[in-house]
């Protein structure tokens, strides 16, 4: 199954990606700015719309509508 970023590029496990939206994070006041880079993400075959990253000690999962490969 391939997971495709917002301009239809195939991502894989380890990719390094680029967020393109402000997001705001549930749960937390903390809010993710347009052009933050997130790298080796882990895609998650159950669903092919999600990545997971890590931010420091936590780890985010995001939607690959608001991402771009770099």
């Amino acid at each position: 199954m391939n997971v495709k970023d917002s301009n239809g590029a195939v991502l894989a496990d380890g990719d390094s990606v680029l967020v393109i939206k402000d997001l705001k994070v549930k749960g937390s006041s903390q809010t993710l700015k347009r052009g933050s880079v997130f790298k080796s993400i882990r895609v998650d075959e159950d669903n092919p719309e999600e990545v997971e990253c890590r931010d420091g000690r936590s780890t985010l999962v995001l939607k690959t509508c608001f991402i771009k490969k770099i």
